[in-house]
């Protein structure tokens, strides 16, 4: 039987406890590599030494190297450190929501959370509000990402045994179906120059990171990622059921407030600045899950540099596959995702879950 800490009885059968500090090593490295590699790789290329000269130098630029240095400061290591951020956020989330509604389908896109965030963004574009200054944008995506999630969890709050696949997926249809037809509405009413953000919006991307946006998500991830893993052992035992739950000092209610409200937030601080980036909060959770097992206390950690890990290396390629041109990350995530998504509902079909 698995413990709460997602150890035994998990994927290392008769191994006792998983390296955790050994991976944990092992993905700071892939991180710091998947780093230098996003801020190296790209149609201006940049060597080795004009690296390291442009590293040195962050005020000012080098002798005889403005363009390395733009390059690198302005363009690509904001847009790397973003990567990790959103992909964090978004996988996160995933995790945390998968754990809130007893379902490992669960996922801020599918369900509709990345939708309604979306649209709340939207609105605020179209309206041209202006309420919070830099902040509006940010503000109004979460304000419509929480009520979203809170609206689908109360159309699909989990039984006893767990949450019903086909009632979660059907209600994410509806709110996506919604949130788009509304999204299009405000799309017919915007103006020629607020068309090409809305295009932006529908697709994800990255392209647009500078260094404000970063700091702007930077304080919104970081305390969503570390409040949300504070709720390791609750969510836990909320996996043995909500009156489980209650009977070892859970308050449930207060538990799914915060849930939704870190959920929310962390979804919304991704989307507000990169628009919709799919299939992350799904693929990552559930790839980390089957190598140390379902308990949150290394999950969500491992769910989060996981998920900053894979949308940095989904940028790569999405700047390199058709250069000088650049792929909307939100297609090439969807690309990617789709299929994994098909594979993991027909294997949970066989399996009678």
């Amino acid at each position: 039987m698995a413990t709460t800490d997602g150890v035994t009885g998990g994927p290392w059968p008769g191994r006792g406890r998983p390296p955790m500090v050994a991976l944990y090593a092992g993905l700071t490295l892939a991180i710091a590599a998947g780093l230098a590699a996003a801020v190296s790789t790209g149609v201006v290329a940049v060597e080795a030494g004009q690296l390291l000269a442009v590293m040195l130098s962050p005020l000012e630029a080098a002798e005889g190297q403005p363009v390395a240095h733009a390059v690198f400061w302005d363009l690509r290591l904001p847009r790397a450190l973003m990567a990790l951020l959103v992909g964090g956020s978004l996988a996160m989330a995933g995790a945390a929501m998968q754990g809130l509604f007893g379902n490992p389908l669960a996922d801020p896109g599918i369900v509709g959370v990345s939708s309604g965030a979306s649209l709340g963004a939207v609105l605020v574009i179209v309206m041209q509000i202006n309420v919070l200054g830099s902040w509006t944008l940010p503000a109004g995506a979460f304000l419509s990402g929480f009520v979203t999630t809170w609206l689908i969890y109360l159309l699909a709050r989990p039984s006893q045994t767990g949450g019903d696949n086909a009632r979660l997926l059907l209600i994410g249809i509806a709110i996506n179906s919604i949130a788009g037809a509304l999204t299009g509405y405000l799309t017919y009413l915007a103006s020629v120059e607020q068309l090409e953000s809305l295009l932006f919006w529908s697709m994800g991307s990255l392209s647009r990171v500078a260094w404000a946006p970063v700091f702007t998500i930077a304080p919104l991830a970081v305390a969503g990622l570390v409040l949300l893993r504070r709720q390791a052992v609750p969510l836990d035992l909320l996996a043995l059921g909500e009156r489980q739950a209650q009977h070892t000092g859970v308050d449930v209610r207060r538990l799914r407030r915060r849930l939704i409200a870190l959920t929310a937030l962390l979804t919304a601080a991704a989307v507000a600045f990169t628009g919709t980036i799919g299939f992350v909060g799904l693929v990552v959770p559930h790839l980390v899950r089957t190598v140390i097992g379902p308990g949150h206390r290394h999950l969500l950690p491992f769910s989060a540099m996981g998920g900053g890990l894979l949308l940095m290396l989904a940028d790569i390629g999405a700047r390199s596959l058709d250069p000088p041109n650049e792929i909307p990350i939100g297609i090439l995530t969807a690309t990617l995702g789709g299929p994994f998504f098909l594979w993991l509902v027909s294997r949970r079909q066989a399996a009678g879950g």
